[in-house]
């Protein structure tokens, strides 16, 4: 597959990662009698991953986030001299399906942007999180997501079920940390709504390009470690 294709559904899913899983908890999570609360948005956040993982995952391999190249790339499961390109193409998504949604927002009247569903710690943490117990999270559940993804892609592994591990392994983490820093994992979801929420989101941006970045770098080299066959 040429390497444009493979930045185009990279562009393509990332943008309907935002859009779908931002787009639960500012449109819906909140509203009057019918929210869809937490669980909702969990579960919407796994199903972004899980629908294209199937759709374009025989393409690109639907990375959709800078942590999940570099981890695999950590792995041993991806070449270095793609990374720049996917890490590009995913913001790039993530802003595009920041920007629908933004547009879908505000069409109503009233609207305020407030968090826009974007990260934060302290103050901007949902639950009041310190900025120690929100980088744990991050790195911690990113290095998770990585094992799960590891795992369930190992060519040992039974095959054609990795999208559902993902997408439910991207459910469960967004039920653990929701409360904690709205959830992460994942550079490019970050970026694109903080570049509408502003100036504490902008301000708080570097955690989640740290923590899920470290996190998944770490279990790239543990699963590679894993994976080895023992000497006899």
């Amino acid at each position: 597959m040429s390497l444009s294709k493979k930045l185009a559904a990279e562009f393509i899913g990332t943008s309907w990662l935002v859009l779908g899983g931002c787009g639960s908890a500012v449109l819906a999570a909140a509203f009057p009698d019918v929210g869809i609360g937490f669980l909702g948005v969990s579960l919407a956040f796994g199903l972004t991953v899980l629908t294209m993982a199937f759709a374009i995952g025989h393409i690109s391999g639907c990375h959709l986030n800078p942590a999940v190249s570099l981890g695999l790339w950590a792995g041993g499961r991806f070449s270095a001299t793609e990374l720049g390109y996917y890490i590009l193409a995913q913001v790039a998504g993530g802003i595009l399906g920041a920007g629908v949604l933004y547009l879908i927002a505000t069409g109503k009247a009233g609207f305020e942007i407030g968090g826009f569903a974007s990260n934060g710690y302290g103050e901007h943490s949902p639950g009041g999180y310190s900025l120690a117990a929100a980088l744990t999270t991050e790195v911690v559940l990113t290095f998770m997501f990585l094992i799960i993804i590891l795992g369930a892609t190992d060519k040992r592994a039974p095959q054609g079920f990795a999208p559902i591990a993902i997408g439910l392994g991207l459910t469960l983490i967004h039920l653990i940390s929701i409360p904690v820093t709205n959830t992460s994992v994942n550079p490019a979801r970050s970026t694109a709504v903080a570049i509408f929420a502003g100036d504490w989101a902008i301000s708080q941006l570097w955690l989640f390009w740290v923590a899920p970045i470290a996190g998944a770098i770490i279990a790239g080299f543990v699963y590679r470690w894993l994976e080895a066959e023992d000497a006899a």
